[in-house]
């Protein structure tokens, strides 16, 4: 099988091809084709591609997919800024700061059609599956959002709670990419289930693992600002854990994200009470939890041990990343 690297190439090569940047109106397809253009780790039109040809189906056939998986994602990722009041991405201007919110919300917006559109390339015979799969994933996104939102206005949040939006959030995305490519790839609805499986565990490690890395990551690899989740009072992995440890160091920990005003102070203060409680340590155990949870439904699909050589490469350079 080929290299990840070789499979990103591929998709950056046919985002190219879209010639986004030469749609009309350029106010609203200006900010997408910078979106675009911010480039990024594309693992998950990457994984629909893998998984297609680890089940004997060339790439070229299942691009239409893959690329409308990467901009749905990039869609969403449009609309998190707005809604996280985020300025920086990928080392650089979000669109919402650069170009404003209306026209971020509005861009997004495009790049929810042209993904749509995408999936026109589908062959018929696989067509309305694939559909399927892509609009069950797309509420779940929408309810996995919904649900991260909802957290933000309450304190009693468990971990399961969390665990589950993430899983929509996050895992949902991933875990359609990998079974589309099977589906397109004519696997049977138990291998594309284990697929999804994969995906969707392999959700949970990254998300985890990005929790994990807006505190303790280097903010020149991970391309965002340390500490902006400690900031918004967000509700990550991290935070939840600690709130409902029940001990000293959960009272002082509520009290720091709740009563401390936003900067570099209250990131250094939540940080040492993680630190503290050894949840820098927990939380990349428990992506590591999933990450043997993916890999138990990859060998479940019935591949040998080469073609899951590729899958385990996901999710090593996703437990051990630094952005």
């Amino acid at each position: 099988m080929k290299r990840l690297s070789e499979y990103a190439m591929e998709v950056e090569e046919a985002l190219r091809d879209l010639n986004i940047g030469d749609m009309q109106p350029a106010t609203l397809y200006a900010p997408v084709a910078y979106a675009m253009e911010a480039g990024g780790k594309r693992i998950r039109p990457t994984l629909l591609l893998m998984a297609a040809e680890a089940f004997g189906l060339a790439a070229a056939k299942a691009m239409p997919a893959a690329l409308a998986i990467e901009l749905f994602h990039n869609f969403t990722l449009l609309h998190d800024d707005v809604m996280d009041k985020s300025e920086m991405r990928r080392n650089r201007e979000t669109v919402v700061k650069r170009f404003g919110a209306d026209a971020a919300i509005l861009s997004g917006d495009a790049m929810l059609g042209l993904a749509e559109e995408q999936i026109f390339g589908v062959e018929d015979g696989k067509y309305r599956r694939v559909m399927e799969i892509f609009n069950r994933m797309s509420k779940d996104v929408y309810a996995g959002q919904a649900l991260d939102m909802e957290f933000e206005g309450r304190d009693n949040v468990t971990v399961e709670e969390y665990v589950e939006m993430i899983r929509l959030k996050t895992g949902a995305l991933l875990g359609a990419a990998a079974e589309i490519g099977g589906v397109l790839a004519g696997v049977n609805d138990k291998v594309a289930g284990k697929l999804r499986e994969y995906g969707e565990n392999l959700g949970l490690a990254f998300q985890i693992e990005d929790d994990w890395l807006d505190t303790f990551g280097d903010a020149a690899t991970f391309g965002k600002q340390i500490g902006g989740d400690i900031n918004n009072k967000k509700k990550t992995y991290l935070l939840i854990s600690g709130l409902n440890a029940g001990n000293e160091e959960a009272k002082a920990l509520k009290v720091a994200v709740n009563e401390l005003p936003a900067g570099d102070m209250k990131v250094k203060t939540v940080k040492r009470i993680y630190e503290k409680m050894h949840l820098d340590e927990i939380g990349r155990k428990d992506a590591l939890k999933y990450s043997a949870k993916a890999m138990k439904a990859a060998k479940a699909t019935g591949l040998d041990e080469s073609q899951l050589d590729s899958f385990k490469y996901l999710v090593d350079r996703l437990s051990g990343r630094k952005k």
